[in-house]
């Protein structure tokens, strides 16, 4: 693979939407182009694998506006300011499972559509569950559903279960703890 481009020049441009970002590219063989992404703003945003035992993940279930229904997927959230990724971690479990996390480990970080949009979400371990419950920013109390990783194959088929974030996180999920002694 080459060397990455050449950034000769950016142009951000803000609108309702967020902000965009024009860069002018030059590759290795010599070819310039304009490429344009989305930036992240804020400080971030966390995915929790809360896990009450070790086969199972806490799943909730929340509307979803881009789908209109239900969709069951992680609990996840934006990372405050001055929060690190673990508290917003376990600030988010909280307000959205109903409970906190003794032992909390980022995994790694998941994208969206890297092509176009910086955006990231840091995955997050949760292990030795209690419950604890905080207000949250959602309109409503969210169903908390209990899934055996055994079992993964029959959620990736289901209709409410269709966002990738959660999908790619649970694969991450699965292995890592098929690898653990």
């Amino acid at each position: 693979m080459s060397s990455l481009p050449i950034i000769h020049a950016r142009e951000q441009i803000e609108n309702s939407n967020g902000t965009r970002e024009l860069l002018d590219l030059e590759f290795s063989n010599g070819e310039r182009r304009r490429y344009e992404r989305s930036i992240q703003k804020g400080h971030g945003a966390v995915m929790i694998a809360a896990m009450p035992d070790k086969d199972t993940v806490l799943l909730i279930k929340e509307y979803a506006a881009g789908t209109h229904r239900y969709e069951l997927c992680l609990p996840k959230g934006r990372i405050d300011a001055g929060e690190t990724v673990l508290q917003a971690a376990n600030r988010e479990l909280k307000e959205e499972a109903g409970f906190g996390a003794h032992s909390l480990r980022v995994l790694r970080s998941i994208t969206l559509a890297p092509t176009y949009m910086s955006h990231a979400i840091d995955l997050v371990l949760a292990e030795d569950l209690y419950p604890e419950r905080l207000a949250g920013d959602e309109p409503e109390l969210l169903e908390v559903i209990p899934w055996r990783l055994d079992r993964l194959h029959e959620l990736v088929l289901r209709e409410e279960f269709s966002e990738g974030r959660s999908m790619a996180a649970l694969l991450v999920i699965k292995e890592m703890l098929s690898a653990r002694p």
